[in-house]
């Protein structure tokens, strides 16, 4: 029988699964409507639907599954052992649709909607809940979803819906993407508080050609930027440890295992000195990306617009 089907074209080939179901969904509420009731007249009050678009409806749902869902009864109808026990996966999956359904319609909501929020590691200590602390005060009910990640992570977040919008750095520039330029953060190399250049406070990039660095993993915005920078400067950095977050690469600094370019810690560490870079300039732009072409709900859009409005601004003095 559904061979028979499938060759008249009443079923997509049954590895286009979205398209089954944009087939058989409407007719599963009016499929659920007559069960309950086992009434095709009465489901159709309740339905607020012509009781013959009801009838068709529910015939051609048996046709397109070729199964009898129900056994007449003149005007009555009964549920058959393969329409028990198709109903109670029906109920569950209108129920899942509906809770689905609210969720996204709370989720836009002006007031009280979600915004997906992807920032660095290195924003999370102070940069971030600055932001929403006074983005909070004019919107004091929306809610955020936060993920911690680097660069390249959130761009994929972005692209798989993940995400509603990142800061980030460097600036991404990609067609898929809309990014704007938001702040610049200078970037200090980090030395043990015994080391031989910790009586400095500045220092040309090159002097530290002999040094062994700590970095970020290979795909972290930082480390393209810490090898640009060293390449610029005439070297290549030894790198002997390769982490995923700043402080602890702090931390392996502090330890003596080698030096690091970072942004300005949240909070100073005795164990290490930060020296201002004088050559080559030695900062990162941060910005704000999201999606190209896709429509913002309005919390997206209130908050979008807030992060524009900190241009300049967007970090800690």
């Amino acid at each position: 029988m559904e061979h028979q089907q499938r060759s008249q074209g009443r079923l997509p080939p049954s590895s286009d699964t979205e398209d089954i179901v944009a087939l058989l969904a409407p007719r599963l509420v009016h499929f659920a409507g007559v069960a309950r009731t086992e009434h095709v007249t009465r489901a159709a009050q309740e339905l607020q639907v012509p009781q013959s678009t009801l009838s068709r409806s529910v015939v051609r749902l048996e046709q397109d599954l070729g199964v009898d869902l129900f056994a007449r009864h003149g005007r009555t109808l009964s549920l058959t052992p393969a329409g028990r026990a198709f109903l109670v996966s029906v109920e569950r999956a209108l129920a899942e649709m509906e809770r689905a359904a609210e969720e996204v319609r709370a989720d836009a909501d002006p007031a009280t909607g979600k915004v997906a929020f992807g920032f660095l590691h290195t924003m999370g200590a102070e940069t971030v809940p600055g932001l929403l602390h006074a983005f909070r005060a004019d919107h004091p009910r929306i809610r955020f979803s936060l993920v911690q990640n680097h660069g390249d992570a959130m761009l994929e977040g972005l692209r798989a819906g993940e995400l509603d919008l990142c800061l980030t750095s460097p600036v991404p520039d990609a067609p898929d993407l809309v990014a704007r330029r938001l702040d610049e953060q200078k970037l200090r190399l980090v030395v043990p508080a015994d080391h031989r250049l910790a009586g400095r406070r500045r220092i040309r990039l090159a002097e530290a050609a002999d040094e062994t660095f700590v970095t970020l993993e290979p795909g972290y915005g930082l480390r393209r930027i810490t090898d640009a920078l060293c390449a610029e400067a005439g070297f290549r950095p030894r790198v002997a440890f390769e982490g995923e977050e700043a402080e602890t690469l702090r931390g392996l600094v502090a330890a003596g295992l080698g030096v690091a370019l970072l942004p300005p810690p949240a909070v100073p560490r005795p164990e290490v000195v930060e020296l201002t870079v004088t050559s080559p300039r030695a900062a990162r732009e941060i910005g704000v990306a999201w999606l190209a072409e896709r429509p913002d709900t309005p919390p997206v859009t209130a908050f979008k617009k807030f992060l524009l409005s900190r241009r300049g601004r967007l970090l800690p003095d």
